[in-house]
């Protein structure tokens, strides 16, 4: 069976900006490192998983409507064993040679790296609504072995209508909830999930979402 390959940033080339845990607004000058020629590449996700000195990028993409949030809970066949049974407000997962639309030497990586963002929420949900789609910020959490290997850029979906349902099996317990309400299911969210809704409750005390949120960077 060929070994899948996952799309990695050294450690780093993000700590040369700054280091940081938790989710971070100021997402401009990461992704400009991140994205600059040379820093993206692929390797064995085996290898990954076992090497610090990488971050596996991750878009996690967490879709709102009317001041909720949908989240779910992550079933048996959930693809990363390490989260199974945690209710997770984000959808997304890694990056693939498949999200290669050129040659692999002249890589357009922001274009792979969109590409891969509606190839992840489409292969696990069903969303009818429209949306506009923004940069929340990096998530960085180096206190878990999962977290350790990932580096998370967190997009807001702002959703038109609640039209969205599950998709892959290994998505259950599926609810749009308010802040308050995933407050109140703190111990069951994984970390990543934990992390945002942080940021989100923050936003929404501020009385002012754009806060925090960027525009996605231009294509």
């Amino acid at each position: 069976m060929a070994q899948e390959r996952v799309l990695v940033v050294e450690r780093q080339t993000v700590e040369k900006v700054d280091v940081f845990h938790g989710l971070n607004c100021n997402v401009d000058k990461y992704l400009e490192s991140i994205f600059a020629d040379g820093a993206l590449r692929f390797m064995d996700r085996e290898a990954a998983e076992q090497d610090p000195a990488f971050k596996q990028l991750i878009p996690y993409v967490i879709m709102t409507y009317d001041n909720k949030y949908w989240s779910y809970v992550r079933g048996k066949r959930a693809g990363e064993s390490r989260l199974k049974g945690n209710r997770s407000i984000g959808i997304g997962g890694h990056i693939n040679p498949v999200d290669l639309t050129e040659d692999a030497a002249n890589t357009d990586f922001r274009r792979v790296y969109k590409a891969a963002v509606q190839r992840e929420v489409e292969e696990e949900v069903n969303l009818q609504a429209a949306y506009t789609d923004r940069v929340m910020g990096l998530l960085n959490d180096d206190t878990n072995e999962v977290g350790q290997v990932h580096l998370g850029i967190v997009h807001l979906w702002q959703l038109d209508s609640d039209q969205l349902s599950k998709r892959e099996q290994m998505i259950t317990q599926t609810a749009f909830m308010t802040s308050d309400e995933l407050q109140r299911e703190w111990d069951s969210l994984e970390t990543w999930s934990q992390l945002c809704l942080q940021g989100l409750r923050e936003m929404e005390e501020s009385g002012h979402q754009g806060h925090c949120v960027k525009k996605i960077f231009g294509i």
